[in-house]
């Protein structure tokens, strides 16, 4: 039949045991949504599926069209820019609040009970 290897991750077995881990996959919780490298684009790219926020950037780049120019340009742009930076803060600590719940849950120690 088939035969289970153990390798113990403690003392002269630790160089084997970082060898063969790397092939499995762990078993860490991530509810996580974002990282520090796709936070700008994701977050970005979620917030522009509301209908409002596109709402507002259509508003916005149709006010650089020199002949639709109801306002100075850049006054059009600043409740979108506001509206997209408070979002984006309030989804940042969510996510931050997130990562050290599963870090703290990540860290708790088990006990493996044998018969």
């Amino acid at each position: 039949g088939k035969h289970r290897i153990v390798i113990p991750c403690l003392g002269h077995f630790k160089e084997e045991y970082e060898k063969v881990s790397k092939l499995y996959m762990n078993n860490k919780i991530r509810t996580t949504r974002y990282t520090l490298w796709n936070f700008l684009p994701r977050n970005l790219f979620e917030q522009f599926h509301r209908v409002a926020n596109l709402y507002f950037l259509f508003l916005a780049i149709l006010n650089w069209v020199p002949l639709v120019e109801a306002f100075q340009k850049e006054i059009t742009m600043l409740p979108l820019v506001g509206v997209l930076t408070i979002i984006a803060v309030k989804d940042g600590l969510e996510d931050y609040s997130r990562y050290k719940m599963d870090k703290q849950i990540n860290n708790l120690v088990t006990k493996v009970y044998s018969r």
